[in-house]
C-alpha cells in the first residue's frame, strides 16, 4: 500500500487553495484544506499532517498566532506562503517557529522543492544511526527507506499502514532513545490523544507481528515499561 504524505493548506482565497491542492495531489500528496485559523487548528490536532502550508492573512486570526499555537505541542513543518513581503514579517514568522517562508506569487517547482526539503529535514534520522546519510535505517534484517516510505524485513515489504509506518519512522529517527507514550501520542494523533495509550499499544502489537520474528522477544522495538518505546540502534 502506498503511503502518501498529508499536507494541510491553510488559505482563505479558494482559487489559490484549489490551485495548490491540484498541484500537490498531482504530485502524490494527500491534501487537507482549511479556510480559517480555527478550522486549521482543528485539522492540525486531529490529523497531524506531515506539513502545513500557511497563509498569514486569515479571516479570523493572524497566521502568526496559529504558528505559536502549533509550536506549543509539535514540531511539524510549517511553510508560510504569504503576500507579505516585509522583512519584519518573515523574521517574525521564522522566530515563532515557521520552517520556511515563500512569498506570493510563487512557482510550483519552488513550492514542491521547499515541501520536499522541509519534510526531509524532519525525517532525517539522528546522526550516527543506521546509514543516516543514505536516507535509510538498517538494523539486522530490518530496513526503513525514508524516501520511499517502505519498511522491509529481509528485503520484503511488510506493508505497514500509514500510522504504523509513522510510528516506526519516529522511533528509528531517535534510535537508541526512549520516546515516552505521551510524546508519541501527541506527535502522531494530536494533544487530545495524550494519556490514551491503548491506541498506541494496538498499533505496536500489529507492527511487531509484521517485523519481529518473535513478537514476544523483540529484536527491534523495545518496551520501557511505564515509560514508552525504544528502537534498537542502527547498524
Amino acid at each position: 500500500m502506498e503511503i502518501r504524505d498529508k499536507i494541510l493548506i491553510v488559505e482563505d482565497e479558494r482559487s489559490i487553495s484549489g490551485f495548490m491542492s491540484a498541484v500537490l495531489t498531482a504530485n502524490g500528496y494527500d491534501v487537507l484544506l482549511a479556510h480559517t485559523g480555527a478550522d486549521a487548528y482543528t485539522l492540525v490536532t486531529s490529523h497531524c499532517p506531515a506539513l502545513v502550508l500557511l497563509d498569514l492573512g486569515l479571516p479570523d486570526i493572524d497566521g502568526m498566532s496559529l504558528i505559536s499555537a502549533i509550536r506549543e505541542w509539535t514540531q511539524m513543518p510549517i511553510i508560510v506562503v504569504s503576500a507579505r513581503t516585509h522583512e519584519r514579517d518573515k523574521v517574525e514568522a521564522l522566530d515563532l517557529g515557521a520552517d520556511d517562508y515563500i512569498t506570493k506569487p510563487f512557482g510550483t517547482s519552488e513550492l514542491l522543492a521547499r515541501i520536499r526539503t522541509a519534510i526531509r529535514h524532519t525525517r532525517a534520522p539522528a546522526t550516527g544511526t543506521g546509514s543516516a546519510g543514505q536516507g535509510v535505517y538498517r538494523c539486522g534484517d530490518l530496513t526503513l527507506d525514508y524516501e520511499r516510505h517502505r519498511v522491509l524485513v529481509r528485503g520484503q515489504d511488510v506493508h505497514l499502514t500509514q500510522n504504523e509506518y509513522r510510528i516506526v519512522a519516529m522511533l528509528t529517527r531517535c534510535a537508541g532513545r526512549v520516546l515516552t507514550y505521551d510524546y508519541m501520542l501527541q506527535e502522531l494523533w494530536g494533544p487530545t490523544a495524550r494519556g490514551n495509550n491503548q491506541i498506541l499499544r494496538v498499533n505496536m502489537a500489529n507492527i511487531r507481528r509484521k517485523i519481529e520474528e518473535n513478537p514476544a522477544e523483540p529484536r527491534y522495538i523495545f518496551t520501557e515499561v511505564g515509560v514508552g518505546y525504544r528502537m534498537a540502534d542502527g547498524d
